[in-house]
């Protein structure tokens, strides 16, 4: 059998399964009309009298596996050309936008770029090949920052698919918060805030960006107007008629009872 295509790595598969099988098409690769590839035409009638059943068809091993190894490898060079790098090969970002400085340059060579948001802010650090033995934690607030750039040993975040361990070297990940604890740990000391909601941006350079729309220290919750609360919104949720009024008085309930569980726990 010869061929003398160049077919994609997932047409040279299909084209060594359908070899097991008599299909009239194929008899005469590369010479049909329509080609060995493309929809052929529909057969006659007298086929389905006549076939009436798939034939097996000879097929030389030797063949096969060399269109088997030749998919592979267009897969592999494909996934070569394709691969991104690894979180270990990031460098630094730039403190500046360079394809705006170069834009401006063209239309005004002779005014200073005006400055970006980008010039502002702290560039991100090179992620580095080797797990520190820190994590970087920024927490803040809409108001206020907790945490910046402090450097601990791990933080626990309330994340709503669970407690979730941060510790220097974790993966990259987005989470969402839910109301609960939040810990750091920073050597024997553990710091406890509650958080009502938010997110969690762990980078792959041992960075953690937490923003919570409310966060309060534990050990500042008033423990009475938690239980009051708890039972109004109890209350409310028995006596509500309305699905907005039943949301309502539900979140409040969830809310109270995370704070319950913060003071108890």
């Amino acid at each position: 059998m010869l061929f003398n295509l160049n077919p994609t790595p997932r047409k040279c598969l299909r084209l060594a399964v359908e070899c097991f099988f008599h299909r009239p098409e194929l008899d005469r690769v590369g010479r049909t009309s329509h080609g060995p590839f493309s929809s052929p035409p529909p057969p006659p009638p007298s086929f389905f009298l006549t076939q009436t059943r798939l034939k097996p068809k000879p097929i030389v091993a030797s063949e096969l596996a060399k269109m088997f190894r030749r998919a592979a490898a267009s897969l592999a060079s494909a996934a070569a050309r394709n691969r991104r790098l690894f979180s270990t090969g990031l460098s630094a970002a730039s403190t500046t936008d360079g394809a705006f400085v170069e834009a401006w340059t063209k239309i005004a060579p002779k005014i200073e770029p005006p400055k970006t948001p980008i010039t502002f802010m702290d560039p991100r650090p090179p992620t580095p090949a080797s797990i520190p033995s820190k994590l970087t934690v920024n927490f803040v607030l809409p108001y206020a920052a907790e945490l910046s750039a402090k450097e601990v040993d791990m933080v626990i975040i309330p994340a709503t698919s669970g407690q979730m361990g941060v510790l220097p070297g974790h993966v990259a990940t987005i989470a969402e918060l839910k109301p609960g604890v939040l810990s750091v740990h920073e050597g024997n000391n553990v710091n406890k805030y509650f958080v009502s909601s938010g997110f969690a941006f762990i980078h792959a350079n041992s960075y953690a960006d937490i923003i919570a729309v409310e966060a309060v220290p534990v050990d500042q919750i008033d423990s009475a107007a938690v239980q009051k609360g708890l039972a109004d919104f109890s209350q409310k949720l028995n006596t509500a008629t309305t699905d907005l009024e039943k949301a309502e008085a539900q979140i409040g309930i969830d809310v109270h009872s995370a704070l319950n569980a913060a003071i108890t726990g």
